[in-house]
Parts: C-alpha cells; sequence; structure tokens
C-alpha cells in the first residue's frame, strides 16, 4: 500500500486559501496527490473527554494497525502455494486498500455519528477485539493442523538414513512371524551395489541365500533387503559397518503404517477443509478491521484538531479550529519517498502562521 499523509487545517478563510495554495504548489511539482478527506461533525462532549479520548485513539490506532499486518501475514501464510493472488484477497469493502483510503466515506450506519464519540470508539475497539480472538483461535488450530502435516510429511523426505520407511517398504519384503529367520534392510552406497551382491551371503553364517534385492534408491545409496537367522544379527550388522554397509533399524508393523498413512489421509483432507472456510474468513475479517481503523485515523484528526484549537486559545485569544469544529482534512499520497522532505517543506512554508501547530498523522 502506498503511504498517505492526513492533515487537517482551520476552514476559515485564511487556511481554506493555504489548502489552496499547497495544492498549487504540490501539483506543480508534482510531490503528491491531495484529496479532501470527510469527516462527520461529531458530538465534541468535554474538553476533559477529547483528552481521554486522544490517548485511547492513539493506542486504538497502534492495535488496529498491529492486527490488520498480522491478519494480511495470515493470509500471506494461508496462500502458500499462491503468493501472487495475495493483493487481491486483500481488499477493504470490495475495493483495493488505495481506492478505499482515497474515496473514504464515513459509515454512518456503522458507526453513527449522532452518537457520542465515547461510544464510537467503544464500537470500534469491541469490534477490533473480538476480531483479534477470533484470529488467534482460528489461525491456531490452522497452524496445528499445518504443523503436524508438516511433521508427518518431513518423515518422506530426507535420505534413505533419515526417512522413513513405511512408505517405501510392502509386507511382501519381509519374511514375518518366522522363530527363527528375520529380514533386514541395509543401505548400500551405489558404487558399491556390485560388492554388496558379491559378499552379503558370506558376511555371517546363516544368510539366506539370493535373499537380497532392491527396494528403494535415492542419489546416494540404495535400499536392499536380506534375509537371515536371528541368532546372527549382531555379528551381521558388525560385518556390514566394516564394508560401509549400514543396517537401518526397522520393524515392519503393518498396523502402524496404516495408521500413520491414515493420519497422513485426514490432515490432508482436514487441511483442505479448513482452507477455504479460513482464508473467507480472513478476507471479510481484514476488509473489517481496515475500515475500522480507517475510520480511527479519522476520528484522531478530528480530536487532535479540536484539541489543537483550544490548547492555543487561551494563549492567542482566538480561535482557529473553534468550537463549533471548523476545520478541513485533507489527504496527501506523495508521489516518490524522495519527495516526501520537499513536501514538508512546502507544508511549513503555507501553513508557518499556524504557528507550527501540527495535526498530522501518517497512514502506512
Amino acid at each position: 500500500m502506498s503511504e498517505f499523509w492526513l492533515i487537517s487545517a482551520p476552514g476559515d478563510k485564511e487556511n481554506l486559501q493555504a489548502l489552496e495554495r499547497m495544492n498549487t504548489v504540490t501539483s506543480k511539482s508534482n510531490l503528491s496527490y491531495n484529496t479532501k478527506f470527510s469527516i462527520p461533525d461529531f458530538k465534541v462532549g468535554t474538553l476533559d473527554s477529547l483528552v481521554g479520548l486522544s490517548d485511547e485513539l492513539g493506542k486504538l490506532d497502534t492495535f488496529a494497525e498491529s492486527l490488520i499486518k498480522r491478519m494480511a501475514q495470515s493470509v500471506v501464510e494461508v496462500m502458500e502455494d499462491s503468493k501472487g493472488k495475495v493483493p487481491e484477497n486483500l481488499l477493504a469493502n470490495g475495493v483495493d486498500l488505495t481506492s478505499f483510503v482515497t474515496h473514504f466515506e464515513w459509515d454512518m450506519a456503522k458507526y453513527p455519528a449522532k452518537q457520542p464519540l465515547v461510544s464510537v470508539v467503544d464500537t470500534l475497539a469491541k469490534q477490533l477485539a473480538q476480531i483479534e480472538t477470533d484470529l488467534k483461535s482460528r489461525t491456531a488450530a490452522y497452524n496445528t493442523l499445518k504443523t503436524n502435516l508438516e511433521n508427518l510429511e518431513k518423515k518422506s523426505m530426507g535420505n534413505l538414513f533419515t526417512r522413513t520407511l513405511s512408505d517405501i517398504v510392502s509386507k511382501e519384503d519381509f519374511v514375518l512371524d518366522s522363530e527363527y529367520l528375520v529380514t533386514l534392510l541395509v543401505i548400500v552406497p551405489k558404487p558399491s551395489y556390485a560388492q554388496w551382491q558379491k559378499t552379503y551371503e558370506s558376511l555371517s553364517d546363516m544368510v539366506v541365500p539370493r535373499s537380497t534385492k532392491l527396494i528403494a534408491e535415492d542419489n546416494e545409496g540404495g535400499l536392499f533387503t536380506v534375509t537371515l537367522f536371528r541368532k546372527v544379527i549382531d555379528d551381521f550388522k558388525t560385518k556390514a559397518k566394516e564394508n560401509k554397509f549400514t543396517v537401518r533399524e526397522f520393524y515392519y508393523d503393518e498396523k502402524e503404517i496404516k495408521r500413520e498413512r491414515e493420519e497422513l489421509s485426514r490432515l490432508l483432507s482436514d487441511k483442505k477443509q479448513q482452507y477455504g472456510p479460513l482464508l473467507r474468513w480472513l478476507k471479510v475479517n481484514f476488509s473489517e478491521a481496515f475500515i475500522a481503523w480507517i475510520h480511527i485515523k479519522a476520528l484522531r484528526v478530528f480530536v487532535e484538531s479540536v484539541l489543537s484549537e483550544n490548547t492555543y486559545r487561551g494563549r492567542f485569544g482566538n480561535c482557529r479550529y473553534g468550537l463549533p469544529v471548523n476545520f478541513q482534512a485533507v489527504l496527501l499520497q506523495p508521489h516518490k519517498k524522495s519527495s516526501t522532505k520537499r513536501l514538508r517543506e512546502v507544508l511549513n512554508s503555507v501553513f508557518r502562521h499556524l504557528d507550527q501547530v501540527a495535526a498530522a498523522s501518517v497512514l502506512d
């Protein structure tokens, strides 16, 4: 999203002329694109209440921004295989974020301006708190599922020394339920295939002749079976190690292998089922949270504008913003990062008569 500056100036004739000068200078110098930012008339209440709201809105602003960033990151993580489509899922009221900000209109139905400011702020705070609560629970459940699936899938990755063998071997590869015989799995380096075939029967006594079979390969070697008598297992392992053959410890348990396969299938199915509803929830509530955030920005400009006037009323004996409230908010979109310094100089020059009173905030 682009960078925006949200400023306000008193609505008297002198300052409206200053806004026009600002628009002229920034336009000619190609510094920024400026639009009016409409804020409704709110019930001001007491100055004490506005001071309290100013602090609360500052904290709520920070919280809303943090929540939006977390939700955007969640969308990125959920759409791990379609990251190119993330921007089209991060919209506000069905439009891209820049368009929403530049065409912002206060939602009177959701946040009635006729209500006391405290009530409006409370509505926004409760809405964002509920979204955060739901975000935590929904993403926690999905991430747990995702982690369990990744851990199970990792078992099928890696080389023959580390990966699970349950998805490679079959019941037919083993001599099972024998009191005397056992089938071992041996990893043989590729250059040593011929040596293995020539020597495996003589590595120990009681090795079953012609019992070896290649059942899997990776880039480094192959997995061979060999059948021998149980009583010579230790001796065979020792001799195999001396010849750089590695016996993989593996016990064929048909029930356990079936359980692992069913668990993998279940997790894949559960992830697929949760993906759609979670992404839809994130899209809808990202939009709601972003819209709420921009309303908070509007409230901050309103409150700070009123407080700025009254802070200086006693000092100057006149009314800049005034009660009733009279100011104009403007949204500036700097064209380049490099132009922000010059843009700030223009603002300082045009509004220097306000005694450097700044009522500005940055939308990132």
